[in-house]
C-alpha cells in the first residue's frame, strides 16, 4: 500500500531540507551586494558654520574714583564724545582744600624755625642737633604739602584718551568711595573685529587680507582688514583668532553691532 503523501515528506524531508539549505547558501554566495563608494567628506564643522564677529572699541576702560568724595560735576552725558585731557568728573575737595593750606602754613612755620635757628648757629647760639631738628621739620612739612597736593590733584578726573561716555554708573552729588566704578569710556576711533576661522584657512589668510562684513543691525557690507593673526592655534578645534579692523570710518557703525564675515579664499574668487 502506498504511503500519503504528507507521510512520504516526513521520510524525505530531512535530505530535502539538508538539499535546500545548500543551494539556498550557494544562491547567496553567487550574488554579493554591490560595494557601494565612499560618500566624499563634507566640510568641518567649523567650514559649515556662519563665522560671525561683533565690533569692538579699540580702547575702553572704567573710570574709577580715587579718593572718598562728593560728585560736584559730570560734564559729559552718557552717549557724549570728549577729548583726552578732558575732566570727565569733578568732585568736592573743600575738606582736602583745607587740609593742604594747614600743611603750607605748618610748612611756612617750619621754615621760619630753620631759618632762625641756621643764623643763631652762626653766632654758635643754638646746638647742632636742634639746628638739624628744625630742618627735619621743614622736610617733614615739606612732605605733607606734597601729599595732600597729590590728594587735590585727584579731585577731577580726566579722560586718558579722545572717545564716548558708553555708560555712567554714579550721578552728580552721590559721594564715592575709593575704587567705585564711575564712567565706562571707550575709544571708537576705529572698530575692531574678532571671530574664529579653521586654522588651515592660514594658507591664504594673511596680516592685511582684506575681507567683507555684514553688519546685522544696518543691513549693509563694510570693508575690512586683518590686523593680527592669533599666537597659537587651537589643536582640538582647528582654529585660530583673527583681530580685524572696520577699513574707513562709518558713523553709523557703533560698538556692541555684530555681523556675518565674508572671507572667500583666492582659488575660487
Amino acid at each position: 500500500m502506498r504511503l500519503p503523501d504528507r507521510q512520504s515528506w516526513a521520510v524525505r524531508g530531512p535530505a530535502g531540507l539538508l538539499l535546500a539549505a545548500c543551494l539556498g547558501s550557494s544562491v547567496a554566495l553567487a550574488a554579493p551586494e554591490p560595494v557601494r563608494p565612499a560618500a566624499p567628506a563634507g566640510p568641518s564643522a567649523l567650514e559649515a558654520r556662519e563665522i560671525r564677529a561683533q565690533l569692538m572699541p579699540r580702547r575702553y576702560t572704567t573710570l574709577a574714583a580715587e579718593i572718598g568724595a562728593k560728585i560736584n560735576r559730570l560734564p559729559v552725558p552718557e552717549g557724549g564724545t570728549f577729548k583726552a585731557g578732558q575732566a570727565l568728573v569733578g568732585f568736592d575737595c573743600s575738606l582736602q582744600q583745607a587740609q593742604l593750606n594747614k600743611a603750607k602754613a605748618a610748612l611756612g612755620a617750619a621754615d621760619k624755625t630753620w631759618s632762625a635757628n641756621k643764623r643763631l648757629a652762626e653766632l654758635n647760639s643754638v646746638g647742632k642737633v636742634e639746628l638739624e631738628l628744625s630742618a627735619a621739620e621743614v622736610d617733614k612739612a615739606r612732605a605733607e604739602v606734597a601729599a595732600n597736593a597729590a590728594v587735590i590733584a585727584k579731585c577731577s578726573a580726566s579722560a586718558p584718551f579722545n572717545g564716548r561716555v558708553a555708560e555712567q554708573k554714579v550721578r552728580e552729588q552721590q559721594y564715592v568711595q575709593p575704587g567705585q566704578a564711575m564712567l565706562e569710556i571707550i575709544d571708537d576711533s576705529q572698530l575692531e573685529l574678532e571671530f574664529i576661522v579653521p586654522s588651515k584657512w592660514l594658507a591664504w589668510v594673511k596680516s592685511g587680507s582684506t575681507f567683507q562684513v555684514r553688519i546685522d543691525e544696518t543691513g549693509r557690507s563694510y570693508p575690512a582688514k586683518v590686523q593680527r593673526i592669533g599666537a597659537r592655534v587651537d589643536p582640538v578645534s582647528q582654529s585660530v583668532k583673527l583681530n580685524a579692523v572696520i577699513d574707513g570710518r562709518f558713523p553709523e557703525l557703533i560698538a556692541g553691532m555684530s555681523g556675518k564675515v565674508v572671507m572667500t579664499p583666492p582659488a575660487v574668487q
